[in-house]
């Protein structure tokens, strides 16, 4: 184990140094969840360790995903290069650079998601100030509250917002212990991270959209379907509301 963790190499390279075959390697390693470098920190070299909160609320994971605002006709992904660029300066009421051509800014993805039963609860806001991250917050304590849900702990990065004495007297205010990952270490909030890579192929960049308005009004449809009939691997292959009970329309 302490070879894989310093060296990072994989069963065929450790297999010599240790005198054994590949394959024992392999087992050994895949007994310890330590067969793919996926599962250990690039920064420390130790094993990641999976966890998972017991029950609904325990703990939210809150994060933030910026994406690039997409142009009036449809965006370079699936227009080309030289088309998005003319969709970009024809679109109408955006301020300009010093170049003249139109900033179009950014969407800031708001999420807030459950532990242990990964529902998910998101909005599109314009920036992610402590403000705004805070009426985020507000919302979505009412929207899982509603939900059977009550928020005990929630765990962001150490973002501004989340640093801000805003965001601490809110929680508070709310009855949340705020929690904050360890400096570089982007893993510990591995699962909103992992929900925003979903989200990306789902929803943000899935088709063509011909405005930024078109791909917002998308999410609401693509949320629902994320949390209410998704197969999730880490809900037994079930949608995440199922391990919520007694949820008005849970499988609507």
């Amino acid at each position: 184990m302490s070879l894989r963790m310093r060296l990072r190499e994989g069963p065929v390279q450790l297999a010599p140094r240790l005198g054994i075959a590949p394959s024992t390697v392999h087992r050994i390693l895949k007994g310890a969840r330590m067969n793919r470098l996926s599962y250990v920190d690039r920064a420390t070299g130790e094993a990641i360790r999976r966890y998972e909160h017991d029950h609904p609320g325990s703990l939210v994971h809150v994060d933030v995903k910026k994406l690039g605002n997409i142009p009036d006709g449809g965006g370079w992904r699936y227009v080309g290069r030289r088309q998005g660029e003319r969709n970009r300066v024809a679109t109408p009421d955006k301020p300009k650079n010093k170049w003249r051509n139109p900033k179009l800014g950014y969407a800031f993805v708001h999420t807030v998601i459950d532990d242990h039963s990964r529902v998910a609860y998101t909005e599109v806001q314009d920036d992610e100030t402590a403000a705004t991250a805070v009426g985020v917050l507000h919302r979505a304590v009412e929207w899982f509250s509603n939900r059977g849900v009550a928020i005990e702990r929630v765990l962001s990065d150490n973002g501004g917002a989340y640093r801000s004495n805003l965001w601490r007297d809110t929680c508070e205010a709310l009855s949340i212990v705020p929690k904050r990952t360890r400096p570089y270490r982007p893993q510990t909030n591995g699962k909103v991270e992992r929900f925003h890579r979903t989200m990306a192929d789902g929803w943000a960049y899935a088709r063509c959209y011909t405005s930024e308005q078109e791909r917002r009004d998308a999410l609401t449809g693509w949320l629902h379907h994320y949390n209410q009939h998704r197969p999730h691997t880490a809900c037994g292959n079930r949608p995440p509301f199922s391990r919520l009970t007694n949820v008005f329309g849970q499988y609507s």
